[in-house]
């Protein structure tokens, strides 16, 4: 890839989300994805599910591994809520209650990117019904295409009760 102000090396600056021209240190910020996901280079860690390299990525200003094939990604504990968090506030539709999850999902055996071993698989205790792939060990999340997006197009208690009252309500 080439700096398009003077033609230079593009380097991948995972840190900021972009790429930085090793000349003339110009930033040149990649598009988001159909999932907002700003992908940048391969990383050295297998998708779970198809086991091609994931690629790093941003989604907002949050760091994560991002599968070009399946489209499923891996995003760490500690940036999960605020990520969820930041993608509700920026939703401009309404909520949507989504379909229940299939019970079959349970029984799958996901191993985690990072470290190999067998993740947890289990029913995600916020909105959105979907199960969910966790390593407690690595503290990542791994979710399946789409997932993130029913959880933040889900309801929440949360937004509900923080509106004003309706009028002739009380």
């Amino acid at each position: 890839m080439a700096c398009e102000n003077c033609g230079g090396q593009l380097r991948p600056n995972s840190e900021r989300g972009c790429y930085t021209c090793v000349y003339c240190a110009s930033d040149w910020v990649p598009e988001s994805n159909v999932d907002g996901v700003r992908v940048l280079e391969p990383s050295d860690t297998n998708c779970p599910l198809c086991r091609v390299n994931l690629n790093q990525g941003r989604l907002l200003e949050y760091a994560l591994l991002y599968c070009s094939e399946c489209r499923g990604m891996l995003v760490p504990m500690h940036d999960f809520v605020r990520l969820t968090d930041d993608l509700r506030a920026r939703r401009d539709g309404p909520a949507y209650a989504g379909h229940p999850p299939d019970p079959r999902d349970l029984e799958r055996v996901t191993c985690c990117p990072l470290c190999e071993s067998k993740m947890d698989t289990h029913l995600y205790g916020g909105p959105g019904n979907i199960v969910m792939d966790t390593c407690e060990r690595c503290e990542v999340h791994w979710l399946d295409q789409g997932e993130l997006r029913r959880i933040v197009l889900a309801a929440d208690h949360r937004y509900v009760l923080a509106r004003e009252p309706s009028e002739g309500v009380g």
